[in-house]
């Protein structure tokens, strides 16, 4: 009985099929890309846990005993002001962008009228203007509206040059919502507001969420603006305050790495926590768009 069922066993079995030399050199390349990118990464934080003396004289090693204080001296040198800037300055944009833009993209999608077209040329001129360019005319604004060196000089510049792109993304992602929906709520009265609200919104989760991912990168490591617009300490955001913060410690290495590892970690959990809608907001927007 055992002989004459294991022939078919062995026919179930499922075959390998030996790896071609180009997906073996593909491997080698992405392990390759994988350790360039984790591994400095990686040091920056055994380094944050060492102290000076160690950071240089055994460079790699790993620290022998863990200086947990390196990160509550950053905390207390300032890198908590500018984390908390940061933050504001960051939510601030994303959610700035993310209302405005899908209101735009919902109406430019939809309301399909003659000026409509005439709109999209501005808003794709916007994408090809370069910030730097802008520098200046930037710097006079905002000192005659009396909001420079506040963190309004940031939060209004950083959705200015955002809103362009995230635009056409959502526009686009709009556009591949079939009509039959919307004609479906407007015949059980719903209002404009409200198939924006309770169809678009819930629909477009994972663009919107991509244009998060992409916006809060942004403002969270800008550092032109954050630089030249705001003169007080008390306003800088982390890309900018780290040059003080450098200043401060000098050459006490343990706490200064700290503090890089304290500006990276929230991008870092952010991404990692909304990975998979980063994920489905990439691929619609390949195929919708």
């Amino acid at each position: 009985m055992r002989t004459a069922i294991l022939p078919v066993l062995l026919s179930h079995r499922r075959v390998r099929n030996p790896l071609s030399a180009a997906q073996v050199v593909l491997f080698l390349c992405l392990c390759i890309g994988f350790v360039m990118i984790a591994y400095p990464m990686f040091w920056i934080i055994m380094s944050s846990l060492k102290t000076s003396r160690e950071i240089t004289t055994e460079i790699w090693s790993l620290p022998t005993t863990p200086l947990w204080r390196n990160y509550v001296i950053a905390w207390r040198s300032g890198i908590s002001q500018y984390f908390l800037n940061s933050m504001i300055v960051t939510i601030s944009t994303i959610l700035g962008v993310i209302v405005v833009a899908s209101l735009a993209g919902y109406g430019l999608s939809r309301y399909r009228m003659l000026w409509t077209n005439l709109v999209l040329i501005p808003i794709m001129g916007g994408m090809m203007l370069n910030p730097q360019v802008c520098l200046i005319p930037l710097y006079r604004i905002l000192t005659n509206l009396g909001i420079r060196n506040t963190l309004l000089a940031l939060i209004v510049p950083y959705i200015a040059f955002r809103l362009p792109m995230h635009t056409l993304i959502i526009r686009s992602f709009f556009l591949a919502i079939p009509r039959e929906i919307e004609e479906s709520a407007l015949m059980d009265g719903c209002t404009g507001f409200q198939i924006y609200g309770h169809i678009f919104v819930p629909m477009s989760r994972p663009i919107l969420v991509t244009s998060a991912i992409l916006t809060s990168y942004y403002a969270w490591n800008e550092f032109m603006f954050a630089l030249i617009f705001i003169d007080s300490n008390r306003y800088r955001t982390i890309p900018a305050g780290l040059m003080n913060f450098r200043d401060a410690l000098q050459v006490d290495y343990g706490p200064l790495l700290a503090g890089m590892v304290i500006s990276a970690l929230p991008i870092m959990i952010f991404f990692i926590s909304v990975q998979k809608y980063f994920v489905r907001g990439l691929l619609a927007g390949s195929v919708k768009g």
